[in-house]
């Protein structure tokens, strides 16, 4: 039986990187005494996959990992025993088990949405709003993009699915971003608004961008009409 389990990464656990909370859950799904199946072989290991890896120093309330158990008490005995055992930083906020024909976490991954603020609005150059939504608006955004194997031209915009800059959750200048998340398109929202600044030409400080991710998105469409859902939903 597979399990999908969705929590939230805030405070000061946003400084842990992906392998330590890898490492973290293994220990906290041990502590909470669950069935998880483990694998064969001379090194078995837990049957655990992770959606698409967070960034350190980034908060979410949208990450996802997969389990395997041998048996379980049900989904609300689950949550309450997992949450018993995690520390502050991280919440359980959903479980749900997963259809014999569901693919894994990492692998359903197609999007994910973000909020971006910065740490001081002040120093941003006049204007900027109006100008980062006529960049959206372009038909093509090319850019070049780093790649392990070198460097490559890509159509920005096709990555970028959505994008809003005002207000959204507080009074100050945020900006929403819907991207490409998935394992071949992954665009991060950084390199969105920093691509953005350099053709103003501005150049964003370090630190400056404060980064969540609301939620992360399968695609239950096609590539030509996508439709996106949450990674944990109901039918």
């Amino acid at each position: 039986m597979r399990i999908r389990i969705k929590f939230a990464k805030y405070g000061a656990v946003k400084f842990i990187g992906h392998l330590d909370v890898m490492r973290y859950f293994q220990k906290a799904i041990r502590r909470a005494g669950i069935d998880v199946a483990y694998s064969a072989g001379f090194s078995p290991h837990q049957i655990m996959s992770f959606a698409a890896p967070l960034s350190v120093g980034h908060t979410s309330e949208g990450e996802y990992f997969d389990i395997e158990v041998n048996s379980f008490t049900g989904i609300k005995d689950l949550i309450g025993r997992l949450q018993s055992v995690m520390v502050e930083g991280i919440r359980i906020l959903d479980a749900k088990v997963l259809d014999d024909g569901e693919g894994n976490a990492m692998a359903s991954v197609a999007a994910a949405s973000y909020l971006v603020t910065f740490r001081n609005e002040d120093i941003l150059p006049k204007g900027w709003q109006d100008g980062l939504i006529d960049f959206y608006k372009k038909e093509r955004i090319p850019i070049i993009k780093k790649t392990k194997k070198g460097e490559k031209e890509i159509d920005l915009k096709e990555s970028i699915y959505e994008l809003k800059a005002g207000p959204q959750k507080t009074s100050g200048t945020e900006v929403y971003l819907l991207l490409n998340a998935s394992s071949g398109g992954n665009i991060k929202p950084s390199f969105v608004l920093e691509s953005f600044f350099q053709t103003i030409p501005f150049t964003l400080p370090p630190f400056a961008l404060m980064i969540h991710r609301l939620e992360t998105y399968q695609n239950i469409g096609t590539e030509e009409e996508r439709r996106l859902v949450p990674l944990i939903w109901e039918k």
